[in-house]
């Protein structure tokens, strides 16, 4: 069989690990699904079989994105180290690594096409909202302790998560005198100014 019609093993692994590898090589851009079937080596219509739509293969690659970055999150909110170090690690994991890091350049294109593709809506806040539980449970924890001051817990998610998406957006589109590491220490500047239980 030529292989350009290759048929995959895994179809939709491999089409995820090869839209994720194009992204990160050449940015959105230029991801189509005939680039990504040559890739492949397979055909544009047997990646639409599994798939439906670029849009579904982009919410695909999304979600596969995130679950690749779940068992970090586990594993830090597994940790019995003080709930004031685990949010900043919370806070380094959830900033980009850098300019045009693939799963931000994901979640910024999502973002953009929410309003003609309501589906895309539903998983980005799907995937949202187990960062917010997470942080959640990192304040109760540190409430209980009496690590952090009493707050609304759920505001504050909202307040932090908001100002990381913000800082996110411009280190992965490269704005001018975008820092990961300036943002990242507002962002803990910030939490550790609100939580602290000297704070008046």
């Amino acid at each position: 069989m030529a292989r350009e019609h290759r048929r995959l093993d895994r179809p939709r692994e491999q089409v995820l690990e090869a839209a994720m590898a194009a992204i990160a090589e050449h940015g959105l851009a230029d991801l189509t699904m005939a680039g990504l079937a040559r890739r492949l080596g397979t055909s544009g219509g047997h990646i639409l079989y599994y798939f439906g739509s670029k849009d579904q293969v982009l919410l695909e690659t999304l979600r596969w994105s995130e679950e690749r970055l779940a068992p970090r999150r586990a594993e830090l909110m597994g940790r019995s180290t003080p709930a004031g170090d685990r949010i900043a690690e919370y806070i380094d994991l959830y900033l980009p690594t850098g300019t045009a890091d693939p799963r931000w350049l994901l979640w910024v294109d999502v973002w953009s096409r929410t309003l003609a593709v309501p589906e895309l809506r539903n998983t980005q806040a799907e995937l949202d909202r187990r960062w917010h539980e997470d942080l959640i449970r990192l304040l109760d924890d540190g409430m209980r302790s009496g690590e952090f001051a009493p707050i609304d817990a759920e505001a504050f998610s909202v307040r932090l998560r908001a100002m990381l998406d913000g800082f996110s957006t411009q280190i992965v589109i490269g704005v001018p005198g975008a820092s990961r590491a300036a943002f990242a220490t507002h962002a803990l500047d910030y939490t550790r100014h609100t939580l602290s239980t000297t704070h008046p």
